[in-house]
């Protein structure tokens, strides 16, 4: 999921260097942070992130390795509006290691006293014990991956939880004291499972988070799902399915008071992610952690991602940066075009591209007022090549013919 920064996907069309620093080199203070916490009990069966499945998680050893390299990386000058822990299962951490973790990050540099401070979180790994720690140790939001109400389809995806878990786990986090929560869930599977996305976004809203992330289920390359869809498995719902279900939980989710913020999440007022958002306005941020990536405004950069060779490297003294791009002012404005396009926020057009952006607006995909373009719930469902449209045509001071196909654009 686009939360956490070991799983972003790197834009096309930006200059990769194999020569790379040793340390990144930040161009702009960061106030944003993430860190990568690789462990998980098993892979999803759609998973393609960077993670390292262990039945216990070394816990001294990965945080020996990330105070390693946030000595390199973190400055005592920076202060920080957000830390995110993603993975990976960062609550596999533990009470204790997710305190620890905090407390290392503390250590080395300033947080704003009103500073978000996000955990993901697995249902199973929520305990009394484990959320109060989190609570005292400064975890004010939590992303919940509930995914499903359905265990026959919890099991089919792998996940290590049941429905009664997560319905557990959010009470026990607002036992604790943490009220700021997030729920995931996965749509567009097959129809054989015979899962009911009517009763999923009726159980999430019921739960009444602060805030839930919707993601449609693609095909990734080396995943479970991939290997069952090469043996001939239906393992996605059609594009029809996948527009239906989509429309479908933007209006469940407005009756229910939700703001649609951007593409996949949906807050209540002023819950939306602070840290995300920060990516979508292509705030700075620092990184930590195997496959981390980290963006100055010009440069993006990424570490290795397999978790044995980071803390072995980190270990040997040796670079844990596996490469890094410079975004060209062409990459910067196409990058601005379609990070804008995601969210409310939109994107300015200027006196052609609104002339030219008519034949969007009359097919209800998009909306003006002023200059300011943004995209509606259908519009969205054409994102990647809305965006694409607009960034060519900007290159080219013109806006070429528009794309009607509906493209599965969620990251």
């Amino acid at each position: 999921m686009f939360a956490g920064g070991g799983g972003q996907q790197d834009l096309k069309g930006c200059r990769a260097k194999t020569a790379c620093r040793e340390t990144p080199v930040y161009s702009t203070v960061p106030r944003h942070l993430y860190i990568h916490v690789p462990f998980c009990a098993r892979r999803c069966s759609y998973c393609d992130f960077s993670i390292a499945v262990r039945a216990a998680t070394p816990v001294d050893e990965y945080l020996l390795a990330l105070r390693t390299e946030a000595d390199r990386v973190v400055q005592p000058s920076w202060t920080l509006d957000t830390v995110y822990l993603g993975g990976g299962t960062p609550s596999r951490l533990g009470g204790e290691g997710v305190a620890r973790l905090l407390s290392a990050i503390r250590e080395r540099t300033q947080m704003n006293p009103g500073a978000e401070l996000t955990l993901e979180a697995n249902p199973d790994d929520v305990t009394p014990e484990a959320a109060g720690a989190w609570f005292n140790a400064g975890v004010n939001r939590v992303s919940l991956g509930a995914q499903s109400f359905d265990d026959r389809v919890l099991d089919w995806m792998h996940r290590v939880h049941t429905a009664d878990q997560t319905r557990r786990a959010v009470h026990c986090l607002r036992g604790a004291g943490i009220e700021n929560i997030s729920l995931d869930l996965i749509f567009n599977l097959p129809a054989h499972l015979g899962r009911s996305w009517e009763s999923d976004v009726s159980q999430v809203i019921d739960l009444e988070p602060t805030h839930i992330s919707l993601y449609g289920l693609t095909v990734e390359h080396q995943t479970p799902i991939a290997r069952w869809a090469d043996r001939g498995a239906i393992v996605e719902g059609t594009e029809s399915q996948y527009a239906d279900e989509f429309l479908y939980a933007h209006e469940a989710t407005a009756a229910a008071g939700f703001d649609h913020y951007e593409v996949s999440n949906f807050a209540r007022p002023g819950r939306a992610s602070r840290h995300n958002s920060a990516y979508w306005t292509r705030a700075p941020y620092a990184a930590l952690g195997p496959s981390a990536h980290s963006f100055d405004g010009d440069f993006r950069r990424w570490n290795v991602p397999a978790y044995a060779d980071w803390a072995g490297r980190l270990q040997r003294g040796e670079t844990v940066i596996g490469g890094e791009e410079e975004l060209s002012p062409a990459n910067r404005d196409a990058e601005r075009v379609y990070l804008g396009l995601r969210t409310k926020a939109g994107v300015l057009l200027t006196e052609s591209e609104v002339a030219a952006a008519e034949l969007w607006i009359g097919k209800g995909w998009a909306e003006l007022s002023g200059t300011g373009l943004t995209l509606t719930p259908a519009g969205w469902l054409r994102l990647d090549g809305l965006a694409a449209t607009l960034a060519a045509g900007r290159d080219k001071r013109v806006i070429p013919p528009r794309s009607t196909t509906p493209s599965r654009c969620y990251i």
